[in-house]
């Protein structure tokens, strides 16, 4: 019997995958953004008189509506239509930026926020919702503004609704440039937290 060689066939089999491409193209070829907009919480501790039990508060993610399912920053420009801002990258997605401001803002308002990554006790109330809106709306000419929109859903550690509700806030741009449209909306995003935390805490009385 004849022992059948199979180098010939496997370096004829590598040149045909060479010739087509890489399968796998890792980290792509695009150059990476100039820049990447991030939120930051502003609210400043609130001093408040300790309580015999610390009230605890799980803050969840909030659901993203479908145009903020990106790292890209949605541009209203008319009833039916969505455009993406040139330029502007978010570090993550705008949801989970969201989030981490909320939490901040909720601390400072003197609750105790719960990871809901990690394993920790059940909390008193769980804040979760929807992050409806989050970006530019240039549809009024000469006035393009951005506009936060939160629909919050607030239960208790049972599950039982504690109350739902939804929070607005916009802020004029000088221009649309990423840095002052990412500015504007961290100082609405900033504003609807500050209105959810007291609400949360007016809820725990």
């Amino acid at each position: 019997m004849r022992a059948i060689t199979t180098a010939p066939l496997l370096l004829a089999t590598l040149a045909l995958l060479v010739s087509c491409g890489p399968l796998v193209q890792i980290g792509g070829n695009d150059a990476p953004p100039a820049m990447l907009l991030t939120l930051r919480a502003t609210a400043t501790p609130v001093a408040t008189a300790p309580a015999t039990t610390p009230v605890t508060v799980m803050v969840l993610p909030p659901a993203a509506a479908g145009a903020l399912q990106t790292l890209r920053l949605p541009v209203t420009v008319g009833d039916v239509e969505l455009q993406y801002l040139v330029g502007a990258t978010w570090s993550e997605q705008p949801n989970r930026l969201f989030r981490r401001v909320l939490a901040d803002t909720i601390v400072a308002r003197g609750l105790i926020v719960i990871d809901p990554r990690g394993p920790s006790p059940r909390a008193d109330m769980t804040l979760s919702g929807t992050l409806a809106d989050f970006g530019l709306d240039v549809r009024v000419l000469g006035n393009p503004h951005v506009n936060v929109r939160y629909d919050a859903v607030l239960n208790s550690s049972t599950g039982t609704l504690i109350a739902a509700r939804r929070f607005d806030a916009s802020a004029p741009v000088a221009d649309k440039s990423p840095a002052v449209v990412g500015a504007a909306l961290n100082d609405a995003a900033n504003r609807v937290a500050g209105d959810v935390s007291d609400w949360v805490a007016q809820a725990k009385n």
